[in-house]
């Protein structure tokens, strides 16, 4: 059997209030499973101006049109305009793609605050702003989180330690190529990573020639072959689930016909013996097409 899993992460207000409906359309359209990761604290999404000082950040933002996928309100919320409370207002949609059998997970509080804050953050920093999304969690859904997905890809050594002790099942929190045992400072922390193994397309378009129009074919030649463990991509309700939405419409075609059946988080585990599963390092470097260092898959620990 080939597995696809779809990894969501929801970001903002307007991805999770116009994305969301979307791509849950798109998905029984097509009986896709999926794990929909949940921002759900304030979106603050207008503090992110703090990143044109980053290397690589202005280029990515003129390939990508920010302000045309995510829209001037949203690019407004925490400073001229007051961030939204996502959980506060969207629960009880989030609560029906929960009803329509879709996988659910913590993404984060505040996204704008994890991911440009957590790198450097102290275990005191980091456990709230995780105790924070997971409370919310279980006011929305009535029973805790068994996985997360961290913001932007961001983690530090806490977070990971932080995620066994809160009681994860496994977690998907980084880039790699196949599922792993993390190893943090040498210690094994006993939730399995299944990383994002392909790259996104705010990561593609533009590079190279690629464009909404060809993108697709580009991430179905990765596909062509078959790994031993299948393939996590992950979306976001900001970009599938809006304009790029005939994009990920053509990319589940393309992998239906190449013979992928699509899979949570969840189910990707429960097909895995993971006791076969190898220790790896984990570390933050950069990849192609997305600026800063984000959670990576390292060497093998041996």
């Amino acid at each position: 059997m080939r597995l696809l899993t779809l990894k969501i992460d929801v970001d903002t207000y307007r991805g999770t209030r116009e994305g969301i409906p979307r791509l849950v359309d798109l998905l029984q359209r097509f009986n896709a499973n999926a794990t929909f990761l949940w921002s759900l604290g304030p979106d603050h999404t207008g503090r992110a101006i703090k990143r044109v000082f980053r290397p690589g950040f202005l280029k990515k933002v003129s390939r990508t049109s920010v302000r045309e996928h995510y829209g001037l309100k949203t690019l407004l919320y925490g400073t001229l305009l007051p961030g939204p409370d996502i959980g506060k207002r969207c629960a009880p949609l989030m609560r029906e793609v929960v009803a329509a059998g879709f996988e659910s997970g913590v993404h984060t509080w505040d996204h704008i605050r994890w991911q440009d804050g957590v790198a450097e953050a102290d275990e005191a920093w980091t456990a709230a702003e995780l105790n924070a999304a997971i409370e919310r969690y279980i006011e929305i859904f009535g029973e805790p989180p068994q996985t997360h997905g961290a913001a932007g890809w961001q983690m530090n050594t806490h977070a990971y330690r932080l995620e066994q002790r809160l009681g994860m099942r496994y977690a998907s929190d980084g880039r790699g190529t196949h599922p792993f045992w993390p190893m943090v400072r040498g210690e094994p922390v006993r939730v399995p990573q299944l990383p994002t193994t392909l790259p996104t397309l705010d990561e593609l378009i533009g590079i190279d020639g690629l464009t909404p129009d060809n993108v697709h074919e580009h991430l179905l030649k990765l596909t062509e072959a078959e790994g031993p463990f299948g393939h996590v991509y992950t979306l976001h309700a900001e970009l599938e689930g809006m304009k790029l939405l005939p994009v990920f419409e053509r990319l589940l075609a393309g992998w239906q016909e190449q013979g992928y059946q699509f899979v949570s988080l969840g189910e990707h585990c429960a097909a895995l013996d993971l006791n076969l599963l190898p220790y790896h390092e984990v570390q933050m470097t950069e990849i192609p097409g997305r600026s800063g260092a984000l959670a990576t898959q390292g060497a093998e620990f041996l």
